[in-house]
Protein backbone atom coordinates (compact mmCIF):
# COMPACT_ATOMS: atom_id res chain seq x y z
CA UNK A 1 0.00 0.00 0.00
CA UNK A 2 1.32 3.42 -0.93
CA UNK A 3 1.58 5.49 2.25
CA UNK A 4 2.28 8.80 0.49
CA UNK A 5 -0.30 11.35 1.76
CA UNK A 6 -2.57 13.00 -0.79
CA UNK A 7 -1.27 16.52 -1.51
CA UNK A 8 -3.46 19.52 -2.18
CA UNK A 9 -0.80 22.21 -2.32
CA UNK A 10 2.89 21.99 -1.51
CA UNK A 11 4.19 24.03 1.38
CA UNK A 12 7.33 25.88 0.22
CA UNK A 13 10.22 25.96 2.68
CA UNK A 14 14.02 26.07 2.92
CA UNK A 15 15.55 23.38 5.15
CA UNK A 16 18.61 23.66 7.38
CA UNK A 17 20.36 20.33 6.76
CA UNK A 18 23.55 21.14 8.63
CA UNK A 19 24.79 17.92 10.30
CA UNK A 20 21.56 16.12 9.36
CA UNK A 21 21.66 12.60 7.89
CA UNK A 22 20.62 12.53 4.22
CA UNK A 23 20.46 9.38 2.08
CA UNK A 24 21.05 9.28 -1.66
CA UNK A 25 20.25 5.80 -2.97
CA UNK A 26 21.76 5.19 -6.40
CA UNK A 27 25.13 5.23 -8.14
CA UNK A 28 24.47 6.69 -11.59
CA UNK A 29 23.90 10.05 -13.24
CA UNK A 30 20.58 10.68 -11.43
CA UNK A 31 22.28 10.30 -8.04
CA UNK A 32 25.17 12.45 -9.28
CA UNK A 33 22.79 15.36 -9.94
CA UNK A 34 21.23 15.03 -6.50
CA UNK A 35 24.63 14.97 -4.77
CA UNK A 36 25.81 18.06 -6.68
CA UNK A 37 22.82 20.03 -5.33
CA UNK A 38 23.37 18.75 -1.79
CA UNK A 39 27.05 19.63 -1.57
CA UNK A 40 27.38 22.81 0.43
CA UNK A 41 24.22 22.18 2.47
CA UNK A 42 26.25 20.90 5.44
CA UNK A 43 24.32 17.62 5.44
CA UNK A 44 25.92 14.30 6.38
CA UNK A 45 25.58 12.64 2.99
CA UNK A 46 25.38 8.87 2.70
CA UNK A 47 25.58 7.32 -0.77
CA UNK A 48 24.12 3.82 -0.91
CA UNK A 49 24.81 1.76 -4.05
CA UNK A 50 26.87 -1.36 -4.86
CA UNK A 51 28.94 0.66 -7.35
CA UNK A 52 29.36 4.29 -8.36
CA UNK A 53 29.87 5.63 -11.85
CA UNK A 54 33.32 7.30 -12.23
CA UNK A 55 32.14 10.93 -12.00
CA UNK A 56 30.06 10.27 -8.87
CA UNK A 57 32.91 8.29 -7.31
CA UNK A 58 35.30 11.20 -7.92
CA UNK A 59 32.75 13.67 -6.50
CA UNK A 60 32.22 11.62 -3.35
CA UNK A 61 35.96 11.23 -2.76
CA UNK A 62 36.60 14.95 -3.32
CA UNK A 63 34.00 15.98 -0.74
CA UNK A 64 34.41 13.13 1.74
CA UNK A 65 30.95 11.66 1.17
CA UNK A 66 30.28 8.33 2.85
CA UNK A 67 29.73 5.57 0.30
CA UNK A 68 28.10 2.31 1.40
CA UNK A 69 28.91 -0.21 -1.33
CA UNK A 70 25.85 -2.40 -0.81
CA UNK A 71 22.09 -2.57 -1.19
CA UNK A 72 19.78 -0.41 0.94
CA UNK A 73 18.95 -1.75 4.42
CA UNK A 74 16.05 -0.83 6.70
CA UNK A 75 18.42 0.51 9.37
CA UNK A 76 19.68 3.10 6.88
CA UNK A 77 16.47 5.10 7.35
CA UNK A 78 17.08 5.61 11.07
CA UNK A 79 17.58 9.34 11.76
CA UNK A 80 17.43 10.29 8.09
CA UNK A 81 16.08 13.80 7.50
CA UNK A 82 15.67 13.25 3.75
CA UNK A 83 15.85 10.29 1.40
CA UNK A 84 16.51 10.55 -2.35
CA UNK A 85 15.47 7.52 -4.41
CA UNK A 86 17.89 8.26 -7.24
CA UNK A 87 18.82 5.05 -9.02
CA UNK A 88 18.49 4.75 -12.80
CA UNK A 89 15.76 2.12 -12.33
CA UNK A 90 12.25 3.62 -11.99
CA UNK A 91 10.75 0.48 -10.41
CA UNK A 92 13.57 0.27 -7.89
CA UNK A 93 13.05 3.93 -6.99
CA UNK A 94 9.37 3.27 -6.25
CA UNK A 95 10.32 0.35 -4.00
CA UNK A 96 12.88 2.51 -2.16
CA UNK A 97 10.28 5.25 -1.74
CA UNK A 98 7.73 2.83 -0.27
CA UNK A 99 10.23 1.67 2.35
CA UNK A 100 11.19 5.26 3.14
CA UNK A 101 7.57 6.38 3.59
CA UNK A 102 6.88 3.42 5.88
CA UNK A 103 9.93 4.44 7.95
CA UNK A 104 8.44 7.94 8.36
CA UNK A 105 11.00 9.73 6.18
CA UNK A 106 10.54 12.52 3.67
CA UNK A 107 11.32 10.96 0.29
CA UNK A 108 12.02 12.40 -3.14
CA UNK A 109 11.72 10.08 -6.12
CA UNK A 110 13.55 11.21 -9.22
CA UNK A 111 11.12 12.29 -11.98
CA UNK A 112 8.13 10.89 -10.07
CA UNK A 113 6.40 13.65 -8.07
CA UNK A 114 3.34 11.51 -7.29
CA UNK A 115 5.51 9.11 -5.29
CA UNK A 116 7.42 11.88 -3.50
CA UNK A 117 6.64 13.55 -0.19
CA UNK A 118 8.84 16.52 -1.09
CA UNK A 119 9.96 18.06 -4.37
CA UNK A 120 13.23 19.71 -5.36
CA UNK A 121 12.59 23.04 -7.10
CA UNK A 122 14.57 24.73 -9.82
CA UNK A 123 16.96 27.11 -8.07
CA UNK A 124 18.46 30.51 -8.76
CA UNK A 125 21.46 30.88 -6.48
CA UNK A 126 22.52 34.38 -5.49
CA UNK A 127 23.59 33.32 -2.01
CA UNK A 128 22.45 34.34 0.50
CA UNK A 129 19.55 35.13 -1.83
CA UNK A 130 17.89 31.99 -3.16
CA UNK A 131 14.94 31.90 -5.54
CA UNK A 132 13.12 28.57 -5.92
CA UNK A 133 10.60 27.78 -8.67
CA UNK A 134 8.36 24.72 -8.70
CA UNK A 135 5.39 23.58 -10.74
CA UNK A 136 4.61 21.01 -7.99
CA UNK A 137 5.42 18.35 -10.54
CA UNK A 138 2.83 19.49 -13.09
CA UNK A 139 5.35 20.79 -15.63
CA UNK A 140 9.07 20.69 -14.83
CA UNK A 141 9.81 22.18 -18.26
CA UNK A 142 7.64 25.22 -17.44
CA UNK A 143 9.44 25.61 -14.10
CA UNK A 144 12.83 25.53 -15.85
CA UNK A 145 11.71 28.08 -18.44
CA UNK A 146 10.48 30.44 -15.72
CA UNK A 147 13.71 29.92 -13.78
CA UNK A 148 15.75 30.89 -16.83
CA UNK A 149 13.63 34.00 -17.34
CA UNK A 150 14.04 35.12 -13.73
CA UNK A 151 17.75 34.31 -13.82
CA UNK A 152 18.20 36.70 -16.75
CA UNK A 153 16.80 39.54 -14.63
CA UNK A 154 18.93 38.85 -11.55
CA UNK A 155 22.59 39.76 -12.04
CA UNK A 156 25.08 37.82 -9.92
CA UNK A 157 25.85 41.01 -7.98
CA UNK A 158 22.54 40.49 -6.15
CA UNK A 159 24.61 38.14 -4.03
CA UNK A 160 26.57 41.15 -2.75
CA UNK A 161 23.35 42.95 -1.89
CA UNK A 162 22.28 39.97 0.19
CA UNK A 163 25.62 39.87 2.00
CA UNK A 164 25.40 43.59 2.72
CA UNK A 165 21.94 43.20 4.23
CA UNK A 166 23.15 40.29 6.36
CA UNK A 167 26.13 42.26 7.70
CA UNK A 168 24.02 45.24 8.73
CA UNK A 169 20.82 43.53 9.82
CA UNK A 170 21.41 43.64 13.58
CA UNK A 171 22.85 47.15 13.49
CA UNK A 172 19.89 48.48 11.52
CA UNK A 173 17.44 46.79 13.89
CA UNK A 174 18.99 48.58 16.86
CA UNK A 175 19.07 51.95 15.08
CA UNK A 176 15.52 51.68 13.69
CA UNK A 177 13.34 49.59 16.05
CA UNK A 178 10.05 50.31 14.25
CA UNK A 179 9.54 47.57 11.62
CA UNK A 180 7.64 49.81 9.23
CA UNK A 181 10.37 52.44 9.20
CA UNK A 182 13.01 49.72 8.98
CA UNK A 183 11.36 48.20 5.93
CA UNK A 184 11.21 51.62 4.31
CA UNK A 185 14.91 52.16 5.03
CA UNK A 186 15.88 48.88 3.38
CA UNK A 187 13.69 49.58 0.35
CA UNK A 188 15.15 53.05 -0.03
CA UNK A 189 18.69 51.77 0.47
CA UNK A 190 18.57 48.75 -1.83
CA UNK A 191 16.77 50.61 -4.61
CA UNK A 192 18.89 53.76 -4.20
CA UNK A 193 22.53 54.76 -4.57
CA UNK A 194 23.98 52.08 -2.30
CA UNK A 195 22.06 49.32 -4.05
CA UNK A 196 23.09 50.64 -7.45
CA UNK A 197 26.77 50.68 -6.43
CA UNK A 198 26.51 47.08 -5.27
CA UNK A 199 24.81 45.91 -8.46
CA UNK A 200 27.53 47.62 -10.51
CA UNK A 201 30.21 45.83 -8.48
CA UNK A 202 31.63 49.11 -7.15
CA UNK A 203 32.31 47.87 -3.63
CA UNK A 204 34.99 50.38 -2.61
CA UNK A 205 33.87 52.52 0.34
CA UNK A 206 30.49 50.77 0.38
CA UNK A 207 30.51 50.69 4.19
CA UNK A 208 31.00 54.45 4.32
CA UNK A 209 28.11 54.92 1.92
CA UNK A 210 26.00 52.65 4.10
CA UNK A 211 26.76 54.67 7.23
CA UNK A 212 25.92 57.87 5.40
CA UNK A 213 22.59 56.49 4.20
CA UNK A 214 21.70 55.38 7.72
CA UNK A 215 22.49 58.78 9.19
CA UNK A 216 20.46 60.57 6.53
CA UNK A 217 17.49 58.32 7.17
CA UNK A 218 17.50 58.58 10.95
CA UNK A 219 17.98 62.35 10.87
CA UNK A 220 15.03 63.05 8.59
CA UNK A 221 11.40 63.17 9.66
CA UNK A 222 9.41 60.30 8.22
CA UNK A 223 6.87 61.71 5.81
CA UNK A 224 4.25 59.97 3.77
CA UNK A 225 3.57 60.17 0.07
CA UNK A 226 0.71 59.40 -2.29
CA UNK A 227 1.23 57.35 -5.44
CA UNK A 228 -1.50 58.10 -7.98
CA UNK A 229 -1.14 55.09 -10.25
CA UNK A 230 -3.00 54.17 -13.43
CA UNK A 231 -3.75 50.44 -13.43
CA UNK A 232 -4.79 50.31 -17.08
CA UNK A 233 -7.99 48.72 -18.39
CA UNK A 234 -7.58 45.34 -16.69
CA UNK A 235 -4.83 43.14 -18.15
CA UNK A 236 -1.95 43.13 -15.60
CA UNK A 237 0.56 42.71 -18.45
CA UNK A 238 -0.17 46.34 -19.38
CA UNK A 239 1.15 47.74 -16.07
CA UNK A 240 4.31 49.83 -16.22
CA UNK A 241 7.42 48.76 -14.29
CA UNK A 242 7.14 51.87 -12.16
CA UNK A 243 3.50 51.16 -11.31
CA UNK A 244 4.37 47.63 -10.25
CA UNK A 245 7.27 48.83 -8.09
CA UNK A 246 5.09 51.31 -6.21
CA UNK A 247 2.32 48.72 -5.84
CA UNK A 248 4.83 46.48 -4.10
CA UNK A 249 6.09 49.06 -1.60
CA UNK A 250 2.89 50.81 -0.46
CA UNK A 251 1.52 50.66 3.10
CA UNK A 252 -2.13 51.17 2.17
CA UNK A 253 -4.06 51.07 -1.11
CA UNK A 254 -7.29 52.84 -2.04
CA UNK A 255 -8.86 51.20 -5.08
CA UNK A 256 -12.11 51.21 -7.02
CA UNK A 257 -14.26 48.73 -8.94
CA UNK A 258 -12.43 49.32 -12.23
CA UNK A 259 -9.24 47.73 -10.88
CA UNK A 260 -9.26 44.04 -11.81
CA UNK A 261 -8.66 41.23 -9.33
CA UNK A 262 -5.58 40.16 -11.29
CA UNK A 263 -4.01 43.59 -10.74
CA UNK A 264 -4.99 43.75 -7.06
CA UNK A 265 -3.18 40.43 -6.60
CA UNK A 266 0.08 42.24 -7.43
CA UNK A 267 -0.28 44.79 -4.62
CA UNK A 268 1.93 44.20 -1.57
CA UNK A 269 0.37 41.49 0.60
CA UNK A 270 1.12 43.52 3.73
CA UNK A 271 -0.71 46.64 2.47
CA UNK A 272 -3.99 47.65 4.06
CA UNK A 273 -6.79 47.59 1.47
CA UNK A 274 -9.49 50.27 1.37
CA UNK A 275 -12.27 49.92 -1.21
CA UNK A 276 -13.61 53.27 -2.40
CA UNK A 277 -15.52 52.08 -5.47
CA UNK A 278 -18.20 54.20 -7.02
CA UNK A 279 -20.99 53.26 -9.38
CA UNK A 280 -23.38 55.42 -11.33
CA UNK A 281 -25.79 57.06 -8.84
CA UNK A 282 -24.24 55.06 -6.00
CA UNK A 283 -21.20 56.85 -4.61
CA UNK A 284 -20.61 54.78 -1.47
CA UNK A 285 -17.53 56.91 -0.74
CA UNK A 286 -17.90 60.53 -1.94
CA UNK A 287 -14.98 61.93 -3.92
CA UNK A 288 -14.33 64.59 -1.29
CA UNK A 289 -13.95 61.86 1.34
CA UNK A 290 -11.44 60.00 -0.84
CA UNK A 291 -9.41 63.18 -1.27
CA UNK A 292 -9.36 63.74 2.49
CA UNK A 293 -8.40 60.10 3.21
CA UNK A 294 -5.42 60.30 0.89
CA UNK A 295 -4.09 63.41 2.63
CA UNK A 296 -4.76 62.10 6.14
CA UNK A 297 -3.06 58.73 5.55
CA UNK A 298 0.01 60.37 4.02
CA UNK A 299 0.29 62.75 6.99
CA UNK A 300 0.49 59.65 9.22
CA UNK A 301 3.74 58.81 7.45
CA UNK A 302 2.26 56.11 5.22
CA UNK A 303 2.96 55.44 1.57
CA UNK A 304 -0.49 55.59 0.05
CA UNK A 305 -1.28 53.94 -3.27
CA UNK A 306 -4.28 55.38 -5.08
CA UNK A 307 -4.90 52.74 -7.72
CA UNK A 308 -7.24 53.77 -10.51
CA UNK A 309 -8.49 51.92 -13.56
CA UNK A 310 -7.13 53.20 -16.87
CA UNK A 311 -5.20 56.48 -16.63
CA UNK A 312 -5.79 58.70 -13.58
CA UNK A 313 -5.93 61.86 -15.70
CA UNK A 314 -8.40 60.51 -18.27
CA UNK A 315 -11.89 60.84 -16.73
CA UNK A 316 -10.40 59.39 -13.54
CA UNK A 317 -10.71 62.43 -11.24
CA UNK A 318 -6.99 62.21 -10.60
CA UNK A 319 -6.68 65.95 -11.05
CA UNK A 320 -9.23 66.57 -8.30
CA UNK A 321 -7.38 64.27 -5.92
CA UNK A 322 -3.94 65.80 -6.34
CA UNK A 323 -5.40 69.29 -6.11
CA UNK A 324 -6.33 68.41 -2.54
CA UNK A 325 -2.89 66.91 -1.87
CA UNK A 326 -1.13 70.00 -3.21
CA UNK A 327 -3.31 72.24 -1.03
CA UNK A 328 -2.53 70.07 2.03
CA UNK A 329 1.22 70.08 1.34
CA UNK A 330 1.36 66.31 0.80
CA UNK A 331 4.02 64.86 -1.51
CA UNK A 332 2.68 62.86 -4.44
CA UNK A 333 3.71 61.36 -7.73
CA UNK A 334 1.63 60.33 -10.73
CA UNK A 335 2.17 57.18 -12.79
CA UNK A 336 0.21 57.18 -16.05
CA UNK A 337 -1.65 54.08 -17.13
CA UNK A 338 -2.93 52.82 -20.46
CA UNK A 339 -6.31 54.46 -20.80
CA UNK A 340 -9.35 52.39 -21.75
CA UNK A 341 -9.60 54.02 -25.17
CA UNK A 342 -6.23 52.80 -26.39
CA UNK A 343 -6.15 49.54 -24.45
CA UNK A 344 -9.67 48.35 -25.29
CA UNK A 345 -9.51 49.52 -28.89
CA UNK A 346 -6.24 47.64 -29.43
CA UNK A 347 -7.57 44.42 -27.90
CA UNK A 348 -10.78 44.75 -29.95
CA UNK A 349 -8.87 45.19 -33.21
CA UNK A 350 -10.21 48.70 -33.83
CA UNK A 351 -7.52 51.30 -34.65
CA UNK A 352 -8.57 54.73 -33.39
CA UNK A 353 -6.99 56.48 -36.37
CA UNK A 354 -6.42 55.27 -39.91
CA UNK A 355 -5.39 57.20 -43.02
CA UNK A 356 -8.38 55.89 -44.96
CA UNK A 357 -10.99 56.31 -42.22
CA UNK A 358 -10.16 58.77 -39.42
CA UNK A 359 -7.64 61.57 -39.06
CA UNK A 360 -8.85 62.72 -35.64
CA UNK A 361 -10.04 61.14 -32.40
CA UNK A 362 -12.22 62.64 -29.65
CA UNK A 363 -12.47 61.31 -26.09
CA UNK A 364 -15.67 62.21 -24.23
CA UNK A 365 -17.58 60.94 -21.21
CA UNK A 366 -21.17 59.86 -21.46
CA UNK A 367 -21.84 60.63 -17.81
CA UNK A 368 -21.32 64.23 -16.72
CA UNK A 369 -21.01 65.51 -13.17
CA UNK A 370 -24.70 66.41 -12.88
CA UNK A 371 -25.84 63.09 -14.37
CA UNK A 372 -26.90 64.48 -17.75
CA UNK A 373 -25.71 63.69 -21.27
CA UNK A 374 -25.28 67.16 -22.73
CA UNK A 375 -22.40 66.92 -25.19
CA UNK A 376 -21.26 69.00 -28.15
CA UNK A 377 -23.15 66.82 -30.61
CA UNK A 378 -22.16 68.95 -33.58
CA UNK A 379 -18.46 68.36 -32.84
CA UNK A 380 -19.07 64.62 -32.41
CA UNK A 381 -20.64 64.21 -35.85
CA UNK A 382 -17.86 65.62 -38.00
CA UNK A 383 -16.53 63.52 -40.85
CA UNK A 384 -13.30 61.49 -40.82
CA UNK A 385 -12.98 61.15 -37.07
CA UNK A 386 -13.37 58.57 -34.32
CA UNK A 387 -15.33 59.27 -31.15
CA UNK A 388 -14.59 57.31 -27.97
CA UNK A 389 -17.21 57.53 -25.24
CA UNK A 390 -16.39 56.53 -21.68
CA UNK A 391 -19.14 55.54 -19.21
CA UNK A 392 -21.83 55.54 -21.87
CA UNK A 393 -23.59 52.21 -21.31
CA UNK A 394 -26.68 53.54 -19.53
CA UNK A 395 -27.02 56.47 -21.93
CA UNK A 396 -26.36 54.46 -25.11
CA UNK A 397 -29.89 54.88 -26.60
CA UNK A 398 -29.77 58.65 -26.08
CA UNK A 399 -26.23 58.87 -27.48
CA UNK A 400 -27.17 57.02 -30.65
CA UNK A 401 -30.35 59.07 -31.07
CA UNK A 402 -28.51 62.39 -30.67
CA UNK A 403 -25.75 61.42 -33.10
CA UNK A 404 -28.37 60.57 -35.75
CA UNK A 405 -30.30 63.79 -35.07
CA UNK A 406 -27.10 65.78 -35.60
CA UNK A 407 -26.20 64.37 -38.98
CA UNK A 408 -24.66 60.88 -38.75
CA UNK A 409 -26.42 58.21 -40.85
CA UNK A 410 -28.36 55.47 -39.09
CA UNK A 411 -26.00 52.83 -40.48
CA UNK A 412 -22.89 54.58 -39.11
CA UNK A 413 -20.58 51.95 -37.49
CA UNK A 414 -20.40 51.77 -33.69
CA UNK A 415 -18.95 49.25 -31.24
CA UNK A 416 -19.34 48.57 -27.53
CA UNK A 417 -16.49 46.84 -25.68
CA UNK A 418 -17.16 45.24 -22.30
CA UNK A 419 -14.45 44.03 -19.87
CA UNK A 420 -11.84 45.26 -22.34
CA UNK A 421 -8.38 43.59 -22.31
CA UNK A 422 -9.57 41.00 -19.77
CA UNK A 423 -10.04 37.29 -20.39
CA UNK A 424 -13.84 37.74 -20.55
CA UNK A 425 -13.72 40.65 -23.01
CA UNK A 426 -16.73 40.90 -25.35
CA UNK A 427 -17.28 43.22 -28.31
CA UNK A 428 -20.59 44.06 -29.97
CA UNK A 429 -20.51 45.89 -33.31
CA UNK A 430 -23.47 47.35 -35.13
CA UNK A 431 -24.93 50.62 -36.32
CA UNK A 432 -26.32 53.64 -34.53
CA UNK A 433 -29.78 52.24 -35.24
CA UNK A 434 -29.13 48.64 -34.15
CA UNK A 435 -26.63 48.73 -31.29
CA UNK A 436 -28.93 49.73 -28.39
CA UNK A 437 -31.14 46.70 -29.04
CA UNK A 438 -28.14 44.39 -29.48
CA UNK A 439 -26.73 45.51 -26.14
CA UNK A 440 -30.07 45.00 -24.38
CA UNK A 441 -30.26 41.44 -25.71
CA UNK A 442 -26.69 40.70 -24.57
CA UNK A 443 -27.24 41.92 -20.96
CA UNK A 444 -23.88 43.70 -20.94
CA UNK A 445 -22.41 44.96 -17.66
CA UNK A 446 -19.77 47.68 -17.10
CA UNK A 447 -16.98 48.58 -17.44
CA UNK A 448 -17.67 49.37 -21.08
CA UNK A 449 -16.35 51.65 -23.80
CA UNK A 450 -18.10 52.91 -26.94
CA UNK A 451 -16.29 53.61 -30.22
CA UNK A 452 -18.08 55.48 -33.03
CA UNK A 453 -16.61 55.75 -36.51
CA UNK A 454 -15.73 54.04 -39.78
CA UNK A 455 -12.70 52.43 -38.08
CA UNK A 456 -15.12 49.98 -36.40
CA UNK A 457 -15.54 48.28 -39.81
CA UNK A 458 -11.88 47.19 -39.65
CA UNK A 459 -12.52 44.88 -36.71
CA UNK A 460 -13.61 42.01 -38.99
CA UNK A 461 -10.07 41.88 -40.39
CA UNK A 462 -8.02 43.00 -37.38
CA UNK A 463 -9.62 41.32 -34.34
CA UNK A 464 -6.99 39.18 -32.66
CA UNK A 465 -7.55 38.93 -28.92
CA UNK A 466 -10.70 36.79 -28.66
CA UNK A 467 -9.41 34.30 -31.24
CA UNK A 468 -5.87 34.07 -29.90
Amino acid sequence: MNSVPTRNQNYPTFLDLNDRRVLVVGGGDVANRKVERLIGSGAQLHLIAPTLEPSLKALSEEHGISHHARELEDDDFNGAALVFAASNDADLNLAIAERGHQAGCFVNVANTPTASSFLVPSLIDRSPLLVAVSSTGASPVLARLLTARIEAYLPHTYSELGKLADRYRDRISSYIPDWRKRRRFWEKLLSGRVGELMLQGRLKNIDAAMQSALKEFTDEKTTGEVYLVGAGPGDPDLLSFRALRLMQQCDVVLYDRLVSDAIMALVSKSAERVYVGKQRDNHAVPQESINAQLAALAKQGKRVLRLKGGDPFMFGRGGEEIETLAAEGVDFQVVPGITAATGCASYAGIPLTHRDHAQACLFVTGHLKDGTIDLDWHALTRANQTVVIYMGLVGLPVICEKLIENGLPQDHPIALIAQGTRSDQSVITGTLRSLPGQVDDAAIKPPTLIIVGDVVSLRDKLAWFETR
